[in-house]
């Protein structure tokens, strides 16, 4: 019968022996492509988490930068009313004293520092820095607005600081300045 050495299914029980290359061939490759899809996944794991923390703290610094009422010293919805309110009940109420200080200074750092954090981690340029920065702001909110929150899981600035972390041990390995700028490094 022709074709019937490019069989794998052995019934004789010698151990495919006889055809084992054919078939054997096939299914490594298959194997083989497998283990490039799952590197390739691996490699751009962290993209979308990159992605999405990127762009929501440039639009929350953003947000922040051009709501008025939010750098007032007082007034709904100020970030001076907001520090007075969590005051005695964050976990660091010397945190909240330091920024009640200057609650509108407070408010243009804060924003800053999230639109800076925003874009590094978005191009990959300083990613480990940013994501250092991001980590921080988050553990800041953490620890001063969002304390009193129960329970806990409802507050978000804990899984955004759990977010960053990642980013912080890992960086930003693809689709980066970081990367390119170690790309040309390597090259000269």
């Amino acid at each position: 019968m022709a074709g019937q050495g490019d069989r794998t299914d052995d019934t004789s029980g010698t151990g495919g022996a006889v055809g084992a290359g054919a078939g054997g061939g096939r299914a490594d490759g298959w194997r083989a492509a497998l283990e490039k899809r799952k590197a390739v996944a691996a490699r751009y794991a962290l993209l979308p988490l990159r992605i999405f923390l990127g762009v929501t703290f440039v639009y929350a610094g953003l947000d922040k930068l051009t709501d008025p009422g939010f750098l007032a010293d007082t007034g709904s919805g100020s970030i001076g009313e907001t520090m007075r309110g969590v005051r005695d009940s964050s976990a660091i109420p010397a945190l909240v004293d330091l920024a009640l200080k200057s609650p509108a200074g407070f408010g243009y750092a804060i924003a800053f520092g999230e639109i800076a954090v925003g874009i590094g981690t978005l191009i990959g340029l300083f990613a480990r820095l940013a994501a250092l920065g991001g980590a921080l702001i988050s553990l800041s909110l953490w620890l001063t607005v969002s304390w009193q929150v129960n329970p806990y899981y409802l507050g978000n600035d804990l899984a955004y600081l759990m977010s960053w972390l990642p980013l912080v041990l890992a960086g930003a390995s693809v689709l980066s300045v970081d990367r390119f700028l170690a790309e040309r490094r390597r090259i000269r």
